[in-house]
């Protein structure tokens, strides 16, 4: 199996150990996203991961069924989550293991240079792995944040870390911003201490610091202020404002402060109760 496939399953594997150990009442705690508690982040990564799934191993039917739904995003998301959150924890943990090994078979059965349909455009198949990895990496951290756990990072989010440099422009679209027309030089540490680098070496805009902040930041799952990653230029210092490694809407972010104490920063660790 492709790297980015294996990866992306031992994400999901790393984030099925934390909830199988949840009790029934600990599904029901509120997370940071405003409103969804952990049921709903669960359920979101099952309908997602449901609809990759379809996308490698029936586009057409696929397509029909993107093409059904209507322009509200916010009531997209709330009538896929529906029919999971109707399920008891035990089941709905049950769907998305078996969503996730779906989607990451289905992705495997071609050349992962083939275009698959998504919701947006289509995209490679080897893309849309990579934005398995940021997905269960974004939710996974929601969860972390409402049991106070601090997650233990590996460099499989090389997969994430690329995906959202390759999206680097995303945050000025959706902003109605214009796009940098200058390249940027990102050089990232990953948790195992790898230096990873890209763009052009003289580049005058600069990304460096820390790869686990650097995704945190890309997922919007803390702010900035929180984070070791700099900037130099005037367009990568507004980046840091605007970035975003997904299409959908930016939602209201983290604030300033809000994580701050034992579980924190991006550095791995334990329950904070410990």
């Amino acid at each position: 199996m492709p790297r980015v496939l294996s990866d992306f399953l031992a994400e999901g594997d790393d984030l099925d150990d934390l909830l199988a150990g949840l009790t029934t009442g600990e599904w029901r705690l509120p997370t940071p996203a405003p409103g969804w508690t952990i049921a709903h982040q669960v359920a979101h990564l099952a309908s997602v991961f449901r609809m990759a799934a379809m996308s490698a191993s029936a586009p057409d039917q696929f397509t029909a069924m993107a093409a059904s739904l209507g322009d509200d995003f916010d009531a997209n998301v709330a009538r896929a989550l529906a029919e999971y959150l109707a399920d008891p924890p035990e089941r709905m943990l049950r769907r998305w293991r078996a969503y996730r090994l779906a989607s990451a078979e289905a992705l495997n059965t071609g050349p992962l240079d083939r275009i698959v349909p998504w919701l947006v455009r289509p995209m490679p198949a080897e893309f849309l792995a990579a934005a398995g990895v940021m997905e269960v990496f974004a939710h996974g951290q929601d969860v972390a944040d409402a049991v106070g756990l601090r997650r233990e990072y590996t460099d499989r989010i090389v997969h994430l870390v690329e995906f959202a440099i390759r999206n680097r422009d995303f945050g000025f679209q959706l902003r109605g911003l214009a796009v940098p027309e200058e390249p940027f030089r990102f050089e990232l540490v990953g948790p195992s201490g790898a230096l990873w680098s890209y763009g052009p070496e003289g580049a005058a805009q600069r990304v460096t610091g820390s790869a686990v902040d650097f995704c945190l930041l890309t997922t919007r799952r803390r702010h900035r202020d929180d984070l070791e990653v700099t900037a130099v230029g005037k367009d990568a210092d507004r980046w840091l404002d605007v970035a975003q490694a997904y299409r959908g809407p930016s939602g209201e972010g983290r604030r300033p402060g809000q994580f701050t104490g034992a579980y924190g920063s991006g550095v791995a660790g334990q329950r904070a109760a410990e």
